[in-house]
């Protein structure tokens, strides 16, 4: 695993749960941790369970005995490794955003499809169990033609405009702000569910505090700043809001911000349909409300489903009923679903191509905001 940070600590933590709640068809060996400084790699290493630790990612990739390659980066070097571990014949897991530029994630794709091996893009949230239900009941025909798609990711770690400076401000390692970092996973999210496409987009971008004081210690994704230091300039967006049409048809509207004052997580999204619809917030995780519009009209409203029993995806592996999961359990899903990739034993879900499409949602709304939110076309595949 390549990264020490939020997401290696995440994943590391996923990787040494998978086996001890799920038969996988494979074992797996937590061999070697990568990071860029010696000292801190190697106190992680021992923290997370790996068996080794390393500093140069290259001779990681070349070895006979590594299997995987789990990519934890900043978006800025997620190409170059995974490129590398695809021609090197290594199985890839790389986190979202799959690049920081429509090219390069195609290139990714390109290499993913050169290779036998599995390449996974780390859009977890589909690993929610109330998520993958409410894609079942959208397969099963409970909401019928989609009409609407409303989708929120509300986080508020940047609302003090004294918040420290992180790698997840500077364009050059992050690609983009909120737009890449929390509205992929909803552009995902919309797309999968729908099982339809984002065809055009008309957008707004807006970075509302411009320089922020240099970072003295980490905490989460932000962290405490220096006292009187220096500002660094912010070189992404804060917040992002458009409109866009489905290639089915359907409207939707979306919004991600990391200055939502309040909001820590609030990762939300309604479809409503012509026979029901679907609300979820990731804040309730555990929880999907439904509404069955053929019922008559005397029983009709929206539902709770709680979303905790064995027949319900991935539940079963955990606790009894009502005994909620959390963030990590998606992680460790994920993981699950990567070694069953491996053996051949599941689809590969999302692929690299799956990521290329959300890169040319993004690379859309950015056009459009740069073009004071002219309605913009996305990209096609063919």
């Amino acid at each position: 695993m390549i990264g020490t940070g939020f997401m290696g600590r995440m994943h590391s933590h996923a990787w040494r749960t998978a086996p001890r709640f799920f038969d996988l068809p494979r074992d797996v060996e937590l061999t070697t941790l990568v990071g860029r400084n010696g000292v801190v790699t190697e106190r992680a290493a021992t923290e997370l369970g790996w068996l080794e630790h390393a500093t140069d990612w290259r001779d990681v990739v070349a070895r006979d005995d590594i299997d995987g390659i789990d990519i934890c980066t900043p978006g800025d070097s997620h190409a170059e490794i995974a490129i590398a571990a695809l021609a090197a014949g290594k199985h890839v897991l790389c986190e979202k955003p799959l690049a920081n530029s429509l090219a390069e994630a195609e290139d990714m794709a390109k290499a993913a499809d050169r290779s036998d091996a599995v390449a996974m893009c780390g859009f977890s949230y589909r690993r929610t169990p109330a998520l993958a239900y409410a894609r079942e009941l959208i397969r099963e025909g409970r909401v019928g033609n989609i009409r609407h798609v409303r989708a929120q990711y509300l986080q508020d770690w940047l609302s003090d405009p004294d918040a420290p400076y992180t790698w997840r401000l500077d364009r050059d390692r992050a690609g983009s702000g909120a737009l890449g970092d929390i509205g992929a996973h909803s552009i995902d999210t919309a797309q999968w569910l729908a099982g339809d496409e984002i065809v055009g987009v008309s957008a707004a971008l807006q970075t509302f505090v411009v320089s922020r004081p240099v970072m003295e210690s980490q905490q989460g994704l932000g962290g405490i700043a220096v006292a009187d230091a220096e500002r660094m300039p912010v070189t992404v967006d804060d917040a992002v809001a458009f409109t866009a049409r489905f290639r089915g048809g359907a409207f939707g509207v979306f919004e991600a911000t990391r200055m939502a004052t309040g909001r820590r997580n609030a990762n939300r999204i309604e479809i409503n349909g012509d026979r029901g619809a679907i609300s979820f917030d990731f804040e309730r995780m555990n929880e999907l409300e439904f509404f069955d519009a053929t019922l008559p009209k005397s029983e009709q409203g929206f539902r709770r489903i709680q979303v905790t029993n064995a027949e319900h995806p991935y539940a079963g592996a955990w606790w009894p009923v009502g005994h909620g999961l959390g963030y990590e359990h998606l992680f460790t899903h994920q993981a699950v679903d990567f070694v069953r990739a491996v053996a051949g034993e599941a689809a590969t879900e999302p692929t690299f191509a799956d990521a290329v499409v959300v890169q040319r949602v993004l690379a859309a709304v950015e056009k459009s905001a740069a073009e004071d939110s002219r309605f913009t076309p996305v990209e096609s595949s063919n």
